[in-house]
């Protein structure tokens, strides 16, 4: 089986930090997101991937073929014109074989096996209060009856969480094709949702599985709470001498931590140095600096520096912030 993993969009709501990395690369945990998506997927025994890439698409082509033995192929979207036209971007990368489609923002604790051994196509869902952000289903007689992309006056609650189980993969092709070639556009956008109501309305058949664990990176308060979820589940650094640590927290071998108070739920990535502070459910990301402060519900992002005082921040790569100097 072959996953598609789209990844081009220009990550908009985690800016400042997407003005210098791709969204997938965001550091969570100790990880890129991107990152635990593929080991994800590995665990499942999903070794051939499609990666849809776009903005700053050759740091994500350098992470992915550094970091991982997949058979991936990398697809290269022009414009961001929907989630459906990125997929079909794709329609060459795969035959009529099953495929499976996660969102690059998307990191899920969730039991594959549910979708993957269903003889029919499968959408993961999950019920929210407000489904007008997402595309949610109707079902009737256990199967979906209507799939709406962003409802203004939504019937259902069940809310699509971005993991898609396709086994009629030519039909997909098929009605992706014609959305684009027809021009069939919601919100001035091809939606895969509106390709796969399509699929519906032809006669094809879609069960649910049911996605509990579904943690959205989009926003740097969801990204910090996707954080606590990872640190949660992750073995726990050995103590530091001088220093006070405080589960769960995600230290990496070669970061600096000296005189410091480091947790619970905060993450200092790889060549990170923390001296003289607190740092309680915040990131400090790959090779940031931070000394004299407190950090709380804070992303400090790559190579930034940020030195005295307490304060609330959300940093920007190779930014440099002085407090009293």
């Amino acid at each position: 089986m072959r996953a598609i993993i789209p990844v081009a969009g220009y990550g908009t709501r985690m800016r400042p930090h997407t003005y210098s990395l791709p969204k997938v690369l965001l550091n969570v945990a100790g990880k890129p997101i991107l990152g635990h998506i593929l080991d994800s997927l590995q665990a499942q025994n999903i070794n051939e991937a499609t990666i849809i890439v776009g903005y700053m698409k050759e740091l994500v082509q350098e992470y992915v073929t550094k970091n991982y033995n997949m058979d991936v192929t990398f697809v290269h979207q022009e414009q961001p014109m929907g989630l459906g036209h990125s997929i079909w971007c794709a329609r060459d990368t795969y035959g009529n074989e099953p495929v499976f489609i996660i969102l690059g923002d998307t990191i899920f604790d969730v039991d594959l096996s549910l979708a993957l051994g269903s003889s029919f196509n499968t959408l993961g869902v999950k019920e929210v209060e407000d489904p007008r952000r997402f595309g949610v289903v109707e079902l009737e007689k256990g199967f979906i009856s209507r799939l709406v992309e962003k409802p203004e006056h939504p019937t259902s609650h069940m809310a699509i969480v971005g993991l898609y189980h396709i086994v009629n993969s030519a039909l997909l092709k098929e009605c992706l094709n014609d959305i684009v070639t027809k021009d069939i556009r919601t919100r001035n956008e091809y939606q895969l949702t509106d390709a796969l109501q399509m699929m519906v309305d032809r006669g094809d058949k879609f069960t649910t599985f049911p996605v509990e664990g579904w943690f959205d990176c989009g926003k740097p308060e969801t990204l910090l709470t996707t954080n606590q979820f990872l640190l949660d589940s992750m073995p726990q650094p050995q103590a530091i001498n001088g220093s006070v640590i405080i589960p769960p927290v995600f230290i990496a071998p070669d970061a600096t931590v000296e005189r410091s108070v480091i947790g619970p739920y905060a993450t200092i990535a790889a060549g990170a140095t923390v001296s003289d502070a607190h740092v309680r459910n915040s990131i400090v990301s790959d090779g940031a600096t931070v000394s004299g402060s407190l950090l709380e519900d804070s992303i400090i992002g790559n190579s930034a520096v940020v030195r005295g005082h307490f304060k609330r921040l959300n940093v920007g790569d190779s930014s440099e912030i002085n407090y009293g100097a």
